[in-house]
């Protein structure tokens, strides 16, 4: 019966949101998961919602576990995981530190993904599709929750992986003349370089995305620059990122 996995699915999930025993709620997501990459993602795309209500489980371990899936669901089924994005957002500002930096880690891979994929139907087709315009401006958003969170008090831990995240965001957007100027072929997978990217496309624009890499590495410098008032640990973090955007 079609509707049999679905039905088990949505049943799981219920478990994952309610059930008393953490082992449980911890298994019957995995579980769930299981069953949501076994179906079409068009099929599957109506049970995200239940996932998104994850993101208020009061044990850290479900949440973690929701990050990791919202990951997955966003590299292997991106053309659905729009409805997903606001965990991200609202993740980031978990009260358990190892959610708010598991967010940064799954958004950011996200981010690069996103970021890939538009560029290559740039290329394809001369266009991008709606659906990926709607999950670059969620990439957009979390792109200014992470840099928000590198720049105001909080805990060290999470601060110096949104420092990462600028570093990673100069890297992406700083020309790198030894690489070639034509995009990965499709199916293969190649650290983006900006040199890709043409005109034509309101986001896609190389000179303003560069424009905003130079602003973002005043960032670094303003920061290193009162790294006096900054754990040691961070003040590592941005000279390494100051030393990995000079490259």
């Amino acid at each position: 019966m079609a509707g049999a996995p679905r039905d088990q699915a949505l049943s799981l999930l219920a478990a994952a949101n309610n059930h008393g025993d953490l082992a449980v709620k911890l298994s019957s997501l995995k579980q769930a998961k299981d069953i949501l990459f076994s179906l079409d993602p068009s099929s599957a795309v109506d049970l995200f919602p239940y996932l998104v209500e994850l993101q208020s489980s009061p044990e850290t371990l479900v949440r973690k576990l929701l990050l990791d899936l919202v990951e997955e669901i966003g590299l292997k089924a991106m053309e659905h995981s729009s409805v997903l994005m606001p965990v991200l957002l609202t993740l980031l500002r978990d009260d358990d530190s190892a959610v708010a930096k598991q967010s940064i880690v799954s958004g950011s891979i996200i981010f690069c993904c996103v970021l890939e994929e538009m560029t290559l139907q740039f290329h394809r087709h001369g266009k991008v599709e709606r659906w990926l315009e709607e999950l670059w401006s969620w990439m957009a958003k979390f792109k200014d929750a992470v840099f928000a969170i590198a720049l105001e008090p909080g805990s060290a831990a999470t601060k110096l992986l949104a420092l990462k995240f600028l570093e990673t965001y100069v890297l992406l957007f700083t020309s790198d003349k030894s690489e070639t100027e034509a995009p990965v072929a499709e199916g293969s997978r190649r650290a983006f370089n900006i040199s890709w990217l043409v005109g034509g496309h309101p986001v896609l624009d190389p000179y303003s995305l560069m424009s905003e890499a130079n602003r973002t590495l005043r960032i670094l410098l303003n920061l290193l620059q009162s790294a006096s008032s900054l754990p040691s640990s961070l003040t590592i973090t941005v000279v390494n990122c100051m030393l990995m955007s000079s490259v």
